[in-house]
């Protein structure tokens, strides 16, 4: 039997020019990842991360706790471009609280998942991507093999779904919790891919929780 930890990124840089950068708690949060694994005495045999700054500096920050030897990259896993939803659905959004960026964020993902929005990547095509990079980390991940992914909120929502329910009909809503540095693992068998546990952070104290 093999297994997949899907490692969200780090906090980023909400409200600054260059969101896809790991905040300075971003990166204890992806240390934390890696300090919990070297604790244990784990340590994953593959690691994978998505094409954004964002993810690399995760997943450097939680190899490097382990004393590991680096990632793949594969953009498949890569994030939507939720500033350029939400910038589409109401140009003012990123002026706001991040609460507020929420509420107008998840309008915006209602209309692009129904195909009514119009900002670059269409819904179905992130959706065909990641269940292509999910399906290339399952046929990895055989016995004995521990596969680290270091990725998104959206991609971590769209294979949980994909999991649990055999679509994406609880994407929205697991998107919306997915916290920071959080560890959600699958493990693959004879039956294919079963979720284990998801959004996982005991790793992290409580005041580095966080979502956004």
């Amino acid at each position: 039997m093999g297994t997949l930890h899907l490692i969200r990124h780090g906090q980023a840089s909400w409200g600054s020019a260059d969101y896809d950068q790991l905040s300075a708690l971003g990166t204890d949060q992806a240390a934390a990842v890696g300090m919990s694994w070297e604790a244990s005495g784990w340590a994953p045999t593959d690691a994978v991360a998505g094409g954004m700054k964002r993810h690399a500096q995760t997943a450097i920050a939680t190899i490097d706790a382990i004393g590991g030897d680096g990632y793949d990259v594969d953009a498949r896993w890569d994030e939507y471009d939720h500033l350029a939803l939400a910038r589409a659905h109401h140009p003012e959004a990123l002026g706001g609280d991040p609460k507020a960026f929420q509420a107008v964020l998840n309008e915006a993902i209602a209309d692009w998942m129904a195909g009514d929005a119009d900002a670059g990547e269409s819904y179905q095509t992130f959706r065909g991507r990641v269940l292509a990079a999910l399906a290339q980390v399952v046929s990895q991940a055989t016995s004995g093999r521990s596969i680290a992914v270091f990725t998104s909120g959206g991609p971590i929502a769209m294979v949980v779904s994909h999991l649990l329910t055999g679509d994406d009909s609880l994407f929205q809503r697991l998107n919306d919790v997915v916290i920071n540095a959080s560890v959600t693992t699958v493990i693959v068998g004879q039956t294919g891919p079963r979720l284990l546990a998801f959004n996982e952070h005991v790793h992290l104290p409580r005041d580095m929780v966080t979502f956004r």
